[in-house]
């Protein structure tokens, strides 16, 4: 069966619908509010709309309560915004979406642990190990329950669609290539839903029309582009913007312990300035744009 797709209309367009999905696992950073800055000014400058969507789906990791200090950091900047509905209001659309490639054949149960994918030979992709395909091998139907992940026939998926072209608004018209990511995870068993398979659907409900993020996302794209197609979704743009990096060339990080935006906002900092300042690329001391 092959698998219709639309034909993306490429080029500029106006109006263009943006948005910033922080997750509430950390508090936000300068690179965040940089992502923000990019997002809000792409969609006002066409006349357009910025949305704010939070997504929460990250277990034990999310807390609710750094979703006001989200809110208030983007105020703070100067930024206006509408807010819609977080991941954890869109369950449903996830679970509907996963039945609806089992139903097509292209989602298999995999039961692999850390251990064994860290023991078994994988071959590296642009983000990271990609899957050996152990488990699209075992018979249909020999796991289910709790303990199963649910994986993407990336294969046979593309072998439906066939060519599929994206367009990055700073790196120009590409080809699809998620073969390059293996058999992605699309329903984790820690979580409802991966980030490729909730931000490809979320994007599509909220009428996302410039997905912009950071660069090292590029990647993700194709798998993106081969869900639309395969879900039939409205194909946006993107643009996938440089990163802030420290003195070491580390992009900020939550995880790294970069400074919080709140404790700028808390000691007096003029939100506004700061915003501007980033639109001019004068960044603070050991700050800078990523070069490459």
């Amino acid at each position: 069966m092959t698998v219709p797709s639309s034909t993306p209309q490429f080029g500029a367009r106006p109006g263009v619908v943006t948005r910033f999905a922080p997750s509430p696992n950390g508090m936000l950073h300068l690179g965040h509010a940089y992502s923000a800055i990019v997002a809000h000014d792409l969609a006002v400058q066409s006349g357009g709309r910025f949305l704010l969507r939070v997504e929460d789906i990250d277990g034990a990791r999310s807390r609710p309560e750094l979703v006001d200090e989200f809110r208030a950091d983007l105020g703070w900047l100067g930024l206006a915004w509408k807010e819609v509905a977080p991941q954890s209001a869109r369950l449903a659309s996830y679970d509907a979406a996963a039945d609806r490639l089992r139903a097509m054949g292209l989602l298999y149960p995999c039961t692999c642990t850390r251990a064994q994918l860290s023991a078994a030979e994988q071959h590296k992709g642009p983000m990271g190990s990609i899957y050996p395909g152990t488990c699209r091998r075992s018979p249909p139907g020999y796991a289910s329950g709790a303990g199963v992940q649910w994986r993407l026939d990336t294969g046979e998926a593309l072998a439906r669609t066939g060519p599929l072209l994206w367009e990055d608004a700073i790196a120009g018209v590409q080809q699809a290539r998620p073969d390059l990511l293996g058999d992605v995870v699309l329903m984790r068993k820690d979580a409802p839903a991966s980030y490729h398979l909730a931000v490809t659907l979320d994007d599509a409900t909220d009428g996302v029309t410039l997905v912009t993020r950071g660069r090292d996302l590029f990647a993700a794209m194709h798998v993106h582009r081969l869900l639309q197609a395969l879900l039939e979704l409205p194909v946006p743009r993107w643009h996938h913007h440089p990163l802030l990096v420290d003195e070491c060339g580390d992009k900020l990080a939550k995880r790294r312990g970069s400074p919080a935006l709140a404790d700028r906002r808390e000691a007096g900092e003029d939100g506004a300035s700061l915003a501007e300042a980033l639109r001019r690329h004068a960044f603070p001391a050991g700050i800078s744009l990523q070069s490459s």
